[in-house]
This record gives structure tokens, sequence and C-alpha cells, in this order.
């Protein structure tokens, strides 16, 4: 989209007021795009600009609301919004699909509305929209918007996609990418073909064959294996168990980032390459690369898995000491790791100087190190208070354990009245799974 600058040619008397017009126009521009990060400069000299009663263009408007999504604030959009109306520029297409972004990121309720209401409805606001249903966990409206569409793109496709696989049906996600290549005959862009990866690998090895048939697309039109396309197909593979194919396109990568070396670390710890998993973290370390707070789940997962207490403990000191913040996550980790080493005492305590309430996961494998080493004791003394925090019909997984324990520990009538809260709640246990190759 060009930026329109003003022009008078020759000495004319509007020449100097222009000027500074254009003066300010630039300055918002360029805040809005050098500083995305800080978009509070771009709404400062948006204020100044109407103080001092510089006449408004769409650019000024636009660069303005683009900048301020980042602010998260529903009352910077809405005030903004107000005064584009007041411009005139309430019905300017890429105002209005700039306001929309903006609503779907701080307020989807006020997006709705603002959608109802435009004249023109561009692609991009029908994508916008559909992107927005999806995050607000509506798929179904979201797949009705899709449908609605006069014309789709690539983008379109995209966005009812990537609904689908971060919040709705993966399986519906890639059912619809190959509907989008075989019945339209659509040729997928990147961000398409990294969301179907992704929807492969959050399902295992029940959407490797669709991996690999999206790999072979990539290999087949010569799509250089950057780090977006590198770190999805190393997900996938790493994911779904094939640790050794995931390697291979970790190794062909000419760059790689933190995702990249956490998709292949949390991959290695979860199928159980743990010693795998570990030394890649510090070669990684070693080549300065920063980790996140993902790469240090994969690293405790790895631990845990193979009883390396000290070091366990030693990684997640280190955590703090980059600067990032303890996950729940990273709780649950170590709480597996000293239950499975019969260490119940300090694992209790780290629960108990959790800065976040204990979830599900982490009770499970407390109590789950409880039933490994007969502490019957120490189970029952958290029991109530699990009890109290999870329902039968959600959490059917623990009270099966629950069960177990009572029964282990010879508390018939425990156990008789954990069964009945189950039978209540139709509660089945889930039988667990799991495919690695090499």
């Amino acid at each position: 989209m060009p930026f329109r600058i003003l022009a008078v040619p020759g000495k004319h008397p509007l020449r100097r007021f222009i000027r500074s017009f254009n003066a300010w126009a630039r300055s918002i521009r360029k805040a809005a795009v050098s500083h995305p990060h800080r978009p509070h400069k771009a709404f400062e000299l948006y204020s100044r600009m109407h103080r001092c009663n510089v006449p408004f263009d769409s650019f000024s408007v636009l660069y303005t609301v683009k900048s301020c999504t980042n602010l998260r604030d529903p009352r910077v959009i809405r005030q903004l919004h107000c005064h584009a109306v007041k411009l005139g520029f309430g019905a300017h297409v890429y105002v209005a699909s700039s306001l929309l972004y903006a609503y779907v990121v701080v307020s989807f309720r006020d997006a709705r509305v603002l959608f109802d209401e435009m004249p023109h409805r561009t692609t991009v606001s029908w994508n916008t929209m559909i992107t927005g249903f999806a995050k607000a966990g509506d798929v179904e409206k979201a797949r009705s918007v899709f449908a609605e569409m006069p014309r789709r793109d690539v983008p379109s496709w995209s966005a009812m996609i990537a609904g689908y696989v971060n919040y709705g049906s993966v399986v519906c996600g890639l059912v619809l990418f190959q509907e989008m290549m075989v019945k339209e005959r659509l040729f997928p862009d990147q961000i398409t073909v990294c969301s179907a990866l992704t929807g492969c690998a959050r399902i295992g090895s029940c959407g490797l064959l669709a991996g690999k048939s999206i790999h072979g697309f990539v290999v087949k039109n010569s799509w250089e294996m950057n780090v977006a396309i590198g770190t999805v197909l190393v997900d996938m593979y790493a994911k779904c168990g094939f640790f050794k194919q995931a390697v291979r396109i970790f190794d062909m990568m000419e760059e790689k980032n933190v995702m990249t070396w956490t998709a292949l670390i949390c991959g290695s710890a979860q199928h159980g390459f743990s010693e795998e998993a570990l030394s890649l973290f510090e070669i990684m370390q070693k080549r300065g690369v920063k980790p996140n707070e993902l790469t240090f789940t994969g690293v405790l997962t790895a631990c845990a898995n193979t009883g390396l207490v000290e070091e366990g403990r030693r990684y997640f000191n280190l955590i703090e000491e980059y600067g990032l913040e303890l996950r729940i996550q990273h709780y649950g980790c170590m709480v597996d790791l000293l239950g499975k080493a019969g260490l119940l005492d300090e694992a209790y305590e780290t629960i108990q100087n959790m800065k976040y309430e204990p979830n599900v996961i982490v009770w499970t494998a407390y109590l789950s190190a409880c039933k490994t080493h007969n502490q019957f004791g120490m189970a029952e003394r958290v029991i109530d208070r699990v009890l109290r925090m999870v329902k039968p019909e959600n959490d059917g997984g623990i009270y099966s354990l629950i069960c177990d324990i009572y029964v282990l520990s010879g508390k018939w009538d425990e156990a008789q009245r954990i069964r009945e809260l189950m039978t209540k709640g139709s509660v089945r246990k889930v039988t667990g799974s799991s495919s690695v190759r090499s």
C-alpha cells in the first residue's frame, strides 16, 4: 500500500502548511513501522497532531490503528474508531479492515458488530473474522463465515485450516487442506503448509502419512528448507516417533532458531531418547542459542524419564538464571522426577512451593509415585484435596488412580465410594498407546 504525501507545485501559500502536515504523517508512519513494540509512540504523535489541529488523512489513521493494536487496550481502539468515523474514514476499506483486526485482538464482540455494519467487505475482512471466530473457540461459526465468502484466496483456506488445527479438530483441518489442493487446485503457501504439518504433529502417528505426503510436496516443488518449514518438519517427525528422520531434517537446515532446537529436544524426550535430548541441550548452549520455557520442559522431561535427579535440580534452577519464568509444567516435571526417585517428601514440598495452583497433571504425578513406592499414607493426605479440585467426568484418570491406591492399601469401602463416583460420572479409563520408529 503506497504512502500518500501531499505536494503543491511552485510557491503556493499553503506549501508551508502542507510541508508540516507531511512531516506529521511521516512521523506517525515511522513510529508505527520502526517501533512495533512501542505502539504508544504512534498514539502520542497522533494525539499531538489532533491538539495542533493538523488535518488527518486515511494513512495517518490507518498506521495509528495498526500500531495501537499492540497495546491490546479496547478503550484506545474505540477512541480511534470514533475519531475515524468523525473524520469520515469509517467506511474507508483499509481503515475499516485495520479496525476490524484490532477489535478481533482486543474485543471480539465489537469486531462482530463492526463486521456486520461494514458496507464493503474485502477478502481480508472475511479472513480476519474466520481467525477471530476460531480464536474465540467457535470454529463452527468460522466455518460458516468461510462458506459464505463470495471469493476465497489461499489466506482464506490457511485461516480456516489453522483454526481447525489450533482450536478445533485437526482431522477436519487436514481434510480441508486436501480439499484445497485436490478439489480447488490451489497452490498452498508456506503458512498453509506449516499449519497442516503442525496438525500432523499434534495427532502423532495418525498424522504421519499425511505429514510425509506434505513433506514430499515441499521436496517436489524445491522449497527452501528454511527455519519455518524445517522446524515444523522436525517437530512432526519427532512427535511421530521418527527420531532419525527428525535429525536428518535438523542437520539439513542451514539456519536454526530456538524453536528448531526445542522441537528436537522435546520430541526426543517425549519418545524416550533422553540422552540425546540432554546432549542436544548442551550443544545448543555451547552454540549460544538461548533456551525458552518450552526447551526446559523437554529437558526436565528427559531427566524424569531417566531418573537424573541431580541434573534435574540443576536444570530446574537454571531456568530463572536465564531470566525465564518457572511454569507449572516445570514444577510438574520436577514432581514427576522426584516422585519416581522415591523422594516423595521433596516432591510434596515442591508442590507446596509452587507459584500456581497445582493442576491434575501435577497431582497425578505425585499420586502415581505414592502408588509405585507403596506410600499410601502420603497419598491419603492429599486425596481429599484432589477430589475437591477435579470432577470424574473430566478427570477420570486420576479417579482410577485414587481407586487403585485405596485397593492396594486395603481400604475397600473407600475404593467402592470412588467407583460409585466414577459410575455416576460415566468415567471410562482411556488406554494408553505409543509409537516409536527409527
